[in-house]
């Protein structure tokens, strides 16, 4: 059952496609971006299902590439179908998970792209994408003015950032203790801030160890990927890791003023129940690509006999 995923491309798009659709239609807006759903007094993210269909619909693409190869402009064909992803994000003004697309794309793209040019235009089109989305939006403008220079705004739109790196130095090495600080100090310090909550109560050494236990676990992911010989497995645990990767690095960076914020969560650790469920399904996914594939096949060819 499980090696048949690499069959399903078809349905990875079409469901990519309808949590777009439901977004659009039954979306509202929160902190300038429109992302969320509410069902039976349930909040949902659905892009947060959506960038695991796109591990898949890569891993299905580059596992089958014979399959495209003789159709005519069949290398832009995986480019086309992720940019009809990023672009409703735009759509959406949710450029932090926009990001987080491309950046899977792209490094899946330089291992296995066979045409090198397409990395190039990848990275044209961030720059262009990016300058687009500080030039025709606010709360983007408003972002990289304040990663610029927040001090200038901190009674307004730097609040939230100078507060954090405040909350980051007030903890020092050790943390003033937990339930000591004052994390309420920083505006959604469950969500988005929660690694400067943390710095402050437990100190920078806790913080370091957390950013050391996501690089152990994109190293494992890698190291799992090396071990595996089924392309399509090999390519999703590529995928998972880098989602964790990026999306780590992303908001820490953005918490700590190395990189302009985009209010997406920090696996595992930020409060949000749509972002630790599609957390722990991508663990879930790396687990089951760890696994032998040619010796589930063996089994399953045996117990069909």
């Amino acid at each position: 059952y499980i090696r048949g995923w690499k069959n399903w491309g078809k349905l990875y798009i079409v469901l990519s496609y309808i949590l777009f659709l439901i977004t659009f239609l039954l979306g509202t807006r929160k902190y300038g971006a429109i992302n969320w759903i509410t069902i039976g007094g349930h909040s949902f993210q659905p892009a947060e299902i959506t960038k695991l269909l796109l591990i898949f619909i890569l891993a299905f693409y580059y596992s089958n590439m014979d399959m495209f190869k003789d159709r005519k402009y069949s290398e832009y064909i995986l480019m086309g179908l992720v940019y009809s992803f990023i672009g409703p994000l735009f759509l959406q003004r949710d450029l932090g998970t926009a990001v987080i697309f491309l950046g899977i794309y792209m490094v899946i793209q330089f291992i296995h792209e066979e045409k090198r040019m397409n990395i190039l235009y990848n990275i044209g089109l961030f720059a262009v994408g990016g300058t687009l989305g500080y030039v025709l939006f606010d709360h983007v403008k408003i972002r990289v003015q304040t990663w610029i220079n927040p001090w200038i705004y901190i009674d307004n739109k730097g609040y939230q950032i100078t507060q954090s790196l405040f909350a980051i130095a007030e903890g020092g090495f050790f943390g003033t203790g937990i339930g000591l600080g004052n994390p309420e100090f920083i505006p959604l310090a469950y969500t988005d801030f929660i690694f400067s909550a943390i710095c402050e109560e437990m100190g920078i050494f806790i913080g370091i160890g957390i950013i050391m236990l996501f690089m152990i676990l994109v190293y494992r992911g890698f190291k799992i990927a090396l071990n595996q010989n089924d392309k399509f497995f090999r390519i999703l645990a590529i995928g998972v890791s880098t989602l964790f990767g990026i999306q780590s690095i992303i908001i820490i960076g953005g918490v700590i003023k190395v990189l302009p914020l985009t209010g997406i969560t920090l696996p595992f650790v930020s409060y949000g129940g749509s972002s630790i469920l599609s957390s722990f399904i991508a663990l879930g996914i790396l687990q089951i690509s760890s696994e032998d594939m040619s010796y589930k096949e063996e089994e399953y060819c045996e117990t069909r006999k």
